[in-house]
């Protein structure tokens, strides 16, 4: 068997990750503490239950599978949590990264997917942004993903850690079979919390801002479909197989949505009125995140085909209607 480590991979995007890698042909592993991941979303490849500061739990998994790389999810990841409490995002996402890619290399796993994120470039107003844009990040979250990238050009020169790096923009969408989904306690990303919303599962949806720079004075961002997204990280893995070297890819869709106009296309999509009340602004959000790269396209041969509103919406809520994880 060929194996792959996913960390993270009882999480919304590594589940989906093990799908993929299956359907490719190689068996994920999943290392999960299990904390936010969920033990029925691992149905792809075996269990391993761990955290990544435990190097021993790391170094029997690598001598137990001896995976030809590592898709890295597992992080925290929000960002008004991160901009509360920085130092958990710190440590949990820096030093934990750090003794997984320490482990790696010792275990002579030469090929590193990792996840990061578009939070890595802060703000640039009115800028599509591609991956030689500078990178401010404006909170601990996109700070310590930034971080982990530098960690991994540092491994790569002393140890030759070959690595691809994905920066995320917004993802959204289901497994179109409905076996797999997106599903957080507690939730906070805008599709779940709306379409729950919908079903009367909380009283409403809270927009967080409503005076931004932006034509609805809503926040925009760039959506793409949990499905394409994994897609890129198998033509990543088979892209460090090939021996093509380190690369830092943006995916999205490059096409922007504000908060208000995702509510009318979930509005369209399920025929519901999708009711919600106004708030402030969260610290650390930014106005605008929108990608204009088109490295992956050109360079992966990635094609973002189901990362429309619409397909995204349908897909999620097919999910939503069809159960949720049980701890």
């Amino acid at each position: 068997m060929t194996h792959v480590l996913v960390t993270g991979g009882a999480g919304y995007i590594g589940s989906h990750a093990c799908k993929a890698l299956r359907s490719a042909g190689y068996t994920p592993v999943t290392y999960d503490n299990l904390v936010t991941g969920w033990e029925d979303a691992v149905k792809f490849g075996p269990l391993e239950q761990g955290d990544l500061q435990d190097r021993a739990c790391l170094d029997e998994v690598f001598e137990r599978y001896s995976p030809i790389a590592v898709m890295h999810f597992a992080a925290l990841s929000q960002v008004g949590e991160s901009m509360q409490d920085p130092g958990r995002y710190w440590h949990n996402n820096v030093v934990g990264s750090l003794v997984l890619i320490e482990a790696a290399v010792e275990a002579e796993c030469q090929n590193f997917v990792f996840s990061s994120t578009c939070a890595t470039y802060g703000e640039h107003d009115n800028v599509l942004l591609d991956e030689d844009c500078p990178q401010m990040p404006i909170n601990a979250y996109g700070a310590s993903k930034r971080a982990i990238e530098d960690i991994l050009e540092n491994f790569s020169a002393s140890h030759g850690l070959n690595h691809v790096i994905f920066r995320y923009f917004n993802v959204a969408g289901a497994d179109p079979e409905a076996e797999i989904g997106e599903f957080h306690q507690p939730e906070t990303h805008l599709v779940p919390l709306m379409l729950d919303a919908i079903d009367g599962k909380r009283d409403a949806l809270t927009i967080f801002g409503t005076d931004y720079d932006t034509p609805d004075g809503t926040c925009i961002r760039d959506y793409v479909h949990v499905m394409d997204l994994v897609d890129a990280h198998i033509l990543g893995l088979k892209w460090l197989e090939n021996g093509k070297g380190n690369r830092i890819f943006n995916l999205g869709s490059g096409t922007g949505f504000s908060v208000r106009e995702v509510i009318e296309h979930s509005r369209a999509v399920t025929n519901r009125v999708v009711p919600f009340t106004e708030g402030p602004r969260r610290p650390g959000d930014c106005t605008k995140l929108v990608s204009g790269s088109v490295r992956a396209d050109r360079e992966l041969g990635w094609k973002p085909s189901r990362s429309t509103l619409e397909m995204m919406i349908a897909d999620a809520w097919r999910w939503h209607q069809n159960g949720h994880y049980d701890r």
